[in-house]
């Protein structure tokens, strides 16, 4: 049989397959199913327009729960909050490991941590992760907090505080992105022999927002040599972190240095593939926690009576503890102080609300009936995606009264964190998820929260923040909906100078 033909074979069973999974119908007990016209790509199109007025389109339609085919994929949507505990705690019948290890797999480049080619790799790596929780934290902060001093006091804060006609012009996430980044990366990965900062900074985060870019695409299992020089940068920021680098830095995180013992453990992990887990580790804790930290600072400089409150609080919590801040020296904040600042908490839970858009995602391990509440239950088939979508949970007007309006004390109730929220008028264990849920939840989110307050009251402690005139407010761009935090559609300008604060005792 000739090659020709053997193709022509191939190419009309992959057609006949992708015709049988399009002729999809509903079964009795299943949720509406949504299809579209083009096989495979289904309703792909439309949703990655913008996810969250499709599916709010839908729910109207359909109510909270339907089917949609996007991309090869069958995605079954639960958009009632008062529905989202059932599915979180379901670990008999969905999964998101399998899932997320597909992913990182064709991501970054590194194999499959099949148990029998890596007895145990799976478990040491997840357990690995309790090292950015806990005890662990606090000297993972009081590492950030000196990482992010050193790149603000070399890179922002080269001047003298109150002097005149002294304000500078930036624009609000590369700001967030130049301090966030680098002083994340020193944080967890460590310095290079004989310099307190890498060299060629600029080049590594202008690869890896290139790389970032198409971070969605990979997501959707889109060939890597369909994405132009992706394949290439990504091997180029792999790179950053080969074993043989990586052991001359000093101060690396003890999470780090513990996924580096464990790697060593596997002769089947090439250098590369120890290199491009250490990329993907990188990827996890800057690609989200920027755009956050950008939506923060940019709420708080569009609301200066915000911004007073927030640092007032902050100088309040400082003075409790016998600490006058004194712009000529670093300052000590600790986890308990940031626990203190409550207000600050309210004010990055809510920039979190209007700009996170994440998909919690669970796969169906086999054909099973999902019970939701009382005798309500839908039938899910193996293979399909059950999916929460926190976003329109948010948004919902009976949960957060005017949804679109930033409010920066929604959070705070009697002077103590608020969390009393309710639908129905049913009080929500799930009101505010920018994290994930059950298994999927990021467990790297207290990190990533206390990294985000410390950037800012270092901000507001150091500088006096205006937002440039003559611009628009900043729109949230849909196209990472279902990975997290979404970016501006465009940066915002904004002017800062250092403030003018008299010299006090060194803090303590």
């Amino acid at each position: 049989m000739s090659a020709v033909l053997l193709l022509l074979l191939g190419l009309v069973s992959l057609l006949l397959l992708v015709l049988r999974r399009s002729s999809r119908t509903r079964r009795d007990g299943e949720p509406p199913l949504i299809k579209g016209w083009i096989p495979v790509v289904g309703k792909a199109l439309e949703f990655g327009q913008n996810s969250f007025k499709f599916l709010l389109e839908h729910q109207k339609k359909h109510g909270d729960i339907f089917t949609v085919q996007i991309a090869g994929k069958y995605m079954t949507f639960i958009l009632n909050p008062l529905l989202f505990p059932n599915i979180v705690k379901d670990g008999r019948h969905l999964d998101f490991h399998e899932f997320s290890y597909k992913v990182g797999s064709h991501a970054f480049g590194y194999p499959l941590m099949k148990p029998k080619e890596f007895p145990g790799l799976q478990e040491q790596v997840s357990r690995s992760f309790l090292l950015l929780q806990g005890d662990s934290l606090s000297p993972l902060t009081e590492s950030m907090l000196g990482n992010l001093q050193l790149v603000l006091r070399q890179d922002f804060l080269g001047q003298r505080p109150g002097e005149e006609c002294d304000w500078k012009s930036h624009s609000i996430y590369k700001f967030c992105n130049s301090v966030m980044f680098e002083a994340t990366l020193l944080t967890m990965y460590g310095r290079p022999p004989a310099a307190s900062r890498h060299s060629g900074m600029d080049v590594i985060m202008e690869n890896f927002v290139k790389y970032d870019t198409k971070f969605p695409l990979l997501v959707a299992q889109i060939p890597l040599w369909l994405l132009g020089q992706t394949k290439a940068i990504r091997e180029e920021l792999t790179r950053v972190f080969l074993p043989q680098k990586m052991t001359r830095w000093s101060n690396a995180s003890q999470f780090i240095r513990k996924r580096l013992e464990i790697f060593d453990q596997f002769d089947m992990l090439r250098d590369l593939d120890k290199a491009a887990h250490n990329f993907g580790i990188l990827w996890a804790s800057a690609a989200n926690t920027v755009p956050a930290t950008f939506w923060a600072l940019y709420h708080l400089v569009t609301h200066p009576e915000v911004a007073e409150v927030v640092r007032q609080e902050l100088l309040d919590v400082l003075s409790q503890s016998g600490v006058e801040f004194s712009s000529d020296r670093d300052v000590t904040l600790t986890r308990e102080q940031l626990d203190k600042l409550v207000y600050l908490d309210s004010a990055v839970k809510e920039s979190l609300r209007l700009s996170s858009a994440s998909m919690n995602v669970r796969v169906a391990m086999d054909d099973f009936s999902l019970r939701l509440e009382g005798e309500r239950s839908v039938a899910v088939r193996k293979g399909d995606v059950v999916t929460l979508f926190p976003q329109i949970t948010h948004m919902d007007p009976e949960i957060y009264e005017e949804p679109e309006t930033y409010r920066f004390d929604r959070f705070v109730q009697d002077g103590k964190e608020k969390k009393n929220f309710y639908k129905d008028g049913r009080k929500l264990k799930y009101y505010l998820m920018p994290f994930g849920s059950g298994s999927s939840k990021c467990p790297g989110r207290y990190f990533a929260v206390y990294e985000i307050k410390q950037f800012l009251c270092l901000v507001l402690l150091h500088l006096d923040l205006q937002l440039e005139e003559g611009q628009g407010g900043a729109a949230l761009d849909p196209g990472r909906a279902g990975l997290g935090i979404l970016w501006p559609s465009a940066d915002v300008r904004f002017r800062y100078r250092l403030r003018a604060v008299p010299p006090g005792p060194t803090a303590q």
